[in-house]
């Protein structure tokens, strides 16, 4: 017998792979946090389905997203992002993306965790919604949202992180049947 599970991901293998595995889990891992934020900003305008599906493409492009070498990308870097095909080849997010390395960099060398910052906006626990509605966005998305901006990050609109937010458990928002819902309590 089939699990019940979250409506969003249908009956695509991947998109089931990634529901019961990976979405909501609350992640503590900084470097981490930072790759599903640049790639939910990648999925700006497009459906996740379509960045999960070139998630590996991603992090051959960005160098398995580690930071540094991410931050060290000059402009040649972006002429070759630009012409891989396995990406979303969009020249800002591809910038945004890069400069976001920079900030994560920079907030490490001033002893700013990634993780405890993420976290700290959720008291580090994750928020457990009722699991019957599905806002895209919320006013803690919003504030999120204006302090990454602040940082200096791009692609990171209010819909954005609260994306963001639900694919690394700082919010729990898996349907109220779903058999996932509990397990990822935290």
């Amino acid at each position: 017998m089939e699990p019940v599970r979250c409506s969003w991901c249908g009956a695509d293998p991947l998109y089931r792979a990634y529901h019961d595995d990976e979405w909501g889990v609350p992640q503590r891992d900084s470097r981490m946090l930072w790759e599903m934020l640049m790639l939910e900003g990648f999925q700006a305008g497009l459906s996740w389905i379509t960045i999960l599906r070139k998630r590996d493409a991603f992090r051959a492009a960005f160098a398995g997203f580690d930071p540094d070498r991410v931050a060290a990308f000059a402009p040649a870097d972006v002429e070759r992002l630009m012409g891989d095909p396995g990406i979303v080849r969009a020249r800002a997010k591809i910038e945004a993306t890069i400069t976001g390395a920079r900030i994560y960099c920079a907030m490490r060398e001033q002893g700013e965790d990634f993780a405890k910052y993420a976290w700290a906006f959720v008291d580090g626990r994750p928020i457990r919604n009722d699991g019957r509605t599905f806002p895209a966005k919320t006013a803690l998305s919003e504030s999120i949202s204006k302090d990454l901006k602040q940082c200096g990050f791009k692609f990171v609109g209010p819909t954005i992180v609260y994306a963001w937010m639900q694919a690394t458990g700082l919010v729990n928002d898996h349907a109220a049947e779903c058999f996932r819902r509990e397990a990822v309590a935290g």
